[in-house]
């Protein structure tokens, strides 16, 4: 598969060229829209925005390091005593 090139365009550029951005997104063109420089939205292919991704969580390991506390057993115990009061 050829990779296309993703175009970039200010917010009023894209408005004017709307119908444009619309005919290169039904050929499998992607366009980023920008505001003050900054990326914001994007006109993609209907086919792209609704193809389902699968997420890993892998990629959250390690991310409650020391969420709990040094004992997070203690930690939990503690607010499930906090519902029986």
């Amino acid at each position: 598969m050829k990779a296309r090139k993703v175009n970039t365009k200010g917010v009023e550029e894209a408005r004017r060229a709307f119908p444009a951005l619309l005919d290169a997104a039904a050929q499998g063109g992607t366009t980023i829209i920008t505001r003050r420089g900054v990326a914001v939205a994007a006109i993609v292919p209907a086919s792209a925005a609704t193809q389902v991704r699968p997420i890993s969580l892998m990629s959250l390991a390690g991310s409650g390091k020391g969420l709990w506390g040094p004992d997070s057993a203690k930690t939990i115990a503690r607010m499930r005593d906090e519902w029986t009061r």
